[in-house]
């Protein structure tokens, strides 16, 4: 249970719920939530339980977190920072979440904090129904929650206790009814916390937003030290070259690029088999393409069950634009030697640079993603006092920015929400709902541009 503590998710630290402190959660909470990440993640359910749906590890984690900060906000003191409600940890348990009056304090309480609502709340309480679904949800396959929970002034009445004994199933039927149309209310009057495409916007109103994104990895070579003489520096400036470049050819999300294993040339490459086991994909080397391909199971991809996979793995061939197979050889062979030291092959493409106080050169997503936006602050973000770095007025960001520059690229040259879904692995409603408010304006002169292409070659 963790009310008050930073948050894994780099972009959390805006929750006002995330401040200093860090309670322990008491054992039978803990044992619970063991029990329902066991029951979403595990490969087969255990007998006489049914689900619907399994988390991946990512997932799981965000799960965690969220639903620690509601027990923790829950046994906080009213008189601390927090402004919690005060339950004793012993009376903290799963089967306090059938009741309405628990998750209207809580949403309420989170809204009076941040001064409105946001999706954070409507994604909270598709959990809520999630759990008590009829059949599947786990909190409604565990009855004897309710044996742990009491009376709870202006939370919980006693004959709402009574009422959930005689009738278990009724009162999350009531509940699941109950949430749904607190979502519903909340979808209509919640705000978007913050633009999500705000920090590469001048990016996204180019003409050309990837040829205007290119630009970093054009300064990071400029800036490149010399190999001989500072050889750790010269493989974390290739490190962040090929990051964005691989990054701008895949359109990868964080976890896929961040987990994408290497295989060397010459080596015997990974089984499809084995890469749907560890759900990551891999780079490696096509003789009969001649080229560096990338293969990615469909299984490791978020959106594995979308109309763009059709169960078949993700395959492209890097193309060697810009002499990118060159400094991707480098980096293979020479650089990421330099970067991994002493310490154990992660056998991921992309390594940390390892010093004396670590020895794990695996990325895990906070570290990624931190990664990405020094490349960002150090080769992107035009400083007018020296002249240095690549585009004015773009903000600090990480990785999840590709997919938006891509999808509006190509929404931008094409007008069409089918290609722009190509690049991104997603479906063209998905492109539609996300980025039209970048489809051109005008999209007569954007019909025109392309027909104008047969005059000018005549």
């Amino acid at each position: 249970m963790n009310p008050d503590s930073a948050s894994h998710n780099p972009e959390a630290f805006e929750d006002p719920d995330l401040l200093s402190g860090v309670v322990d959660a008491p054992l039978r909470l803990a044992m619970e939530m063991a029990d329902l990440i066991r029951f979403k993640t595990s490969t087969l359910t255990a007998i006489g339980f049914q689900r619907n749906g399994v988390w991946g590890e990512e997932t799981a984690s965000q799960k965690v977190e969220h639903l620690g900060l509601m027990f923790g906000a829950l046994a906080a003191s009213p008189a601390s920072v927090v402004k919690g409600r005060g339950v004793p940890l012993s009376q903290l348990t799963f089967g306090l979440l059938i009741f309405p009056g628990v998750w209207d304090w809580y949403l309420q309480r989170r809204e009076q904090r941040r001064g409105f609502y946001i999706k954070w709340e409507e994604d909270m309480l598709m959990v809520a129904q999630a759990l008590t679904r009829a059949e599947v949800g786990w909190i409604r396959q565990h009855p004897e929650f309710l044996k742990k929970v009491q009376p709870i002034e202006g939370l919980i009445a006693q004959e709402e206790i009574e009422f959930a004994a005689r009738d278990w199933h009724g009162a999350c039927d009531a509940f699941h009814r109950h949430a749904a149309n607190r979502s519903k209310e909340i979808q209509r009057v919640m705000r978007v916390h913050r633009d999500p495409f705000e920090p590469i916007m001048v990016v996204l109103e180019a003409d050309s937003p990837l040829l205007e994104y290119r630009k970093i990895t054009h300064e990071i070579l400029k800036r490149m030290p010399d190999e001989n003489r500072y050889p750790r520096a010269a493989a974390e400036a290739l490190r962040s070259f090929l990051l964005l470049r691989i990054g701008l050819h895949l359109g990868l999300r964080q976890k896929n690029l961040r987990q994408l294993r290497l295989c060397p040339r010459g080596h015997f490459p990974t089984s499809e088999r084995r890469l749907e086991d560890m759900k990551c994909g891999e780079l490696r080397w096509s003789d009969r393409e001649n080229g560096w391909e990338v293969v990615i199971p469909s299984i490791a991809f978020k959106n594995s069950g979308s109309s763009f996979f059709e169960q078949k793995p993700f395959r492209l061939i890097l193309p060697d634009l810009l002499d990118l197979y060159k400094y991707l050889g480098a980096y293979i062979d020479r650089h990421r030697g330099v970067l991994l030291g002493s310490a154990k092959d992660p056998s991921t493409l992309f390594a940390k640079t390892v010093k004396t106080t670590s020895l794990d050169a695996a990325y895990d997503s906070t570290k990624f993603y931190e990664a990405w936006r020094t490349v960002i602050q150090r080769y992107g973000i035009y400083n007018p006092y020296t002249g240095r770095r690549a585009i004015k007025g773009l903000l600090p960001h990480g990785p999840h920015n590709l997919r938006d520059l891509l999808a509006t690229h190509i929404l931008k040259q094409t007008g069409s929400y089918e290609q722009a879904s190509y690049a991104i692995q997603d479906t063209p409603d998905v492109v539609q709902q996300h980025y039209g408010r970048f489809l051109p304006q005008d999209k007569a002169a954007l019909a025109a541009k392309i027909l104008n292409q047969v005059w000018e070659a005549a």
